[in-house]
């Protein structure tokens, strides 16, 4: 039997373009080696005409970013009625707001940072939080935007309320948790693994130690007591259910065990488009966990639904 024609999503609009371009091409050719026939699509604004005219089986949706990963393309392969890939509407609307995303794990009983929302025009010479903190953008992704308050910084740094800020009016204020970088993907119901993320001369994990090669290193299983590890399965699956979630997710966490084993372990979001570059995370998860990167992407799109 001929398998599915999968029309891969990439590149678009959003500030993250680069990284789906690289995301999908690394999609299509691993699906085209699994036997699928690939239809390569760099998104525009006609994107429902022209998936009406390829009419695909099945749409793998490579997008990052807002319009891709906020419910916008989702919405529009609904009215469509073509399955699709990762999460739904609700989903990907909720876990793309940071704010959001935030009160619902907590009430699943998540353990997150305490954080205020804030317009960017409030930063004036006065700390909103007693420093370290970190200053987030409310809906991006790839820590664009993201800038960290040490102790002994003086003031709120001023970027924030420069003309070169391109990340909306609100901001997220968020109380800094030191320690290790953790992260773990959820496939379908199960937790598949923990890998500890180590930014190669960077400070944090940033776009570059994300998607430059060598700009960070993956320790896959993470070398962390059988007890956190657990748990940190345990609360990424929660919040991918909480969340609503589908297909495949990927939630981070910091962990702080400077002072003892059990430590401090806060979950900072979950990414419901974890990139699938050759530098990504959960490829390499996944195939700590026994699964092959064209595996990966079968079940993916084996798994794609309408009403997810």
């Amino acid at each position: 039997m001929a398998k599915k024609h999968v029309a891969v999503l990439m590149g678009g609009f959003s500030s993250e373009r680069p990284v789906s371009l690289s995301s999908g091409n690394s999609c299509a050719d691993a699906l085209e080696a699994e036997g699928y026939a690939v239809t390569r699509v760099d998104v525009s604004r006609d994107i429902a005409n022209v998936l009406q005219e390829l009419k695909p089986d099945v749409v793998f949706n490579a997008l990052h970013g807002p319009f891709g990963e906020d419910g916008t393309i989702q919405g529009i392969l609904e009215y469509l009625q073509i399955p699709y890939t990762h999460s739904g509407v609700l989903a990907s609307a909720l876990a793309m707001n940071k704010e959001q995303a935030k009160i619902v794990a907590k009430a699943a009983g998540v353990p997150v940072a305490e954080a205020k929302v804030m317009d960017r025009s409030e930063f004036t010479a006065k700390h909103p939080m007693k420093p370290p903190y970190v200053i987030k953008p409310v809906s991006e992704g790839s820590s664009f935007g993201v800038v960290i308050v040490k102790e002994d910084q003086s003031h709120p740094p001023q970027v924030v309320t420069s003309d070169e800020w391109k990340f909306g009016g609100s901001v997220m204020v968020e109380r800094y948790i030191h320690g290790r970088e953790l992260t773990c993907a959820v496939m379908g119901d199960v937790a598949i693994g923990v890998c500890e993320i180590i930014p190669v001369g960077h400070q944090f994990y940033d776009y570059d130690s994300k998607y430059v090669a060598g700009g960070s290193n993956h320790v896959v299983p993470a070398k962390i007591s059988l007890k956190i590890y657990q748990k940190i399965q345990t609360l990424s699956l929660k919040a991918h259910q909480a969340i609503g979630c589908k297909g495949i997710s990927r939630s981070d966490f910091r962990y702080d065990d400077r002072f003892s084993e059990d430590g401090e372990l806060i979950w900072l979001e979950v990414n419901t488009q974890p990139g699938m570059t050759p530098t990504s995370l959960v490829p390499d998860i996944a195939k700590a966990a026994g699964h092959t990167f064209g595996e990966l992407l079968s079940w993916m799109v084996e798994d794609a639904s309408c009403l997810r």
